[in-house]
């Protein structure tokens, strides 16, 4: 059975909840679902009981769990005595935002294109927001992303750095001009805890996916941004936009370079994984 099935079941069995299981492995509901029908269509027992209490482990899923804590087990052991083999071919794919590609892929990188040259490296770009779900989806094989506070139980990190969230707007904006905060992530969800530690009802002018789209709404007087010191200096907007200072000051955002556990057997991984030279959060 496929390692991450048995990652999501054991996690929805320490849970009991669909939905904080689906948040917080970042997959969607119905993906959850289907995984659940498909390991109990495998092994020919119910595993949930869904009822007016809530959701509960049968007995054939009490079962199941120590089955897959014991694959899982052995799995993990089997891939701590397991070496890099050396030539390694094939294709890894990379998620990374615009930003993290000029400010962190050339030395992330590097290790490993100088250990292993044939290796075809697959970049993709785009929200950063949607970095983690894309990576446990399985639709890359590593991400460079923000790490939440709580990362899922199916990915493992290693913070390669770390970064300021600053407010910028363009020189002369009023200090009581409206936010403009990106649409979703861990910057929106670090803005608003921010604006309840001040007791502020903030009014929001725009709220962009991305954050470079955000930075060319403030280039234009909308209001005031909330962005990664970051990405404010590897843009074309850093001379032209000014930080505006806070006596209370936002949070600190760590970037990391993500994968799935499952996947820390496999050769392209762990050689990427490996020439991290940083310390394992997760």
């Amino acid at each position: 059975m496929d390692h991450r099935e048995l990652e999501l079941f054991l996690h929805l069995a320490r849970t009991l909840n669909y939905g904080r299981t689906s948040l917080e492995s970042h997959v969607s509901a119905a993906t959850l679902t289907r995984t659940i029908q498909r390991l109990e269509a495998r092994t020919g027992s119910r595993l949930f009981d869904r009822g007016p209490r809530g959701v509960v482990l049968t007995a054939d899923g009490r079962r199941f769990t120590a089955y897959a804590e014991q694959v899982l087990s052995l799995w993990n052991d089997y891939r701590a005595g397991t070496e890099v083999p050396q030539d390694l071919t094939g294709e890894l794919r990379i998620f990374a935002t615009v930003t993290a590609c000029e400010a962190l892929l050339p030395d992330l990188l590097a290790p490993l294109r100088s250990a292993h040259p044939q290796i075809r490296l697959d970049i993709r770009t785009g929200d950063a927001a949607m970095a983690l779900a894309r990576l446990d989806e399985g639709e890359v094989d590593a991400a460079v992303a923000g790490i939440p506070q709580r990362l899922p139980g199916t990915l493992v990190s290693r913070t390669i750095a770390t970064t300021d969230l600053i407010l910028v707007s363009a020189p002369g904006v009023p200090s009581d001009s409206p936010y403009v905060v990106p649409a979703r992530g861990l910057v929106r969800e670090a803005a608003f805890r921010w604006f309840r530690r001040q007791g502020l009802r903030p009014s929001i002018a725009a709220e962009p996916d991305g954050h470079e789209a955000l930075l060319a709404l403030v280039d234009l007087g909308l209001g005031i941004g909330i962005v990664p010191r970051l990405v404010l200096d590897t843009s074309t907007f850093s001379g032209r936009l000014v930080e505006r200072r806070t006596e209370l000051p936002l949070e600190q955002l760590r970037i990391g370079l993500c994968v799935r556990r499952s996947d820390l057997h496999r050769p392209m991984v762990a050689a990427l994984w490996d020439g991290t030279d940083v310390g394992n959060d997760t």
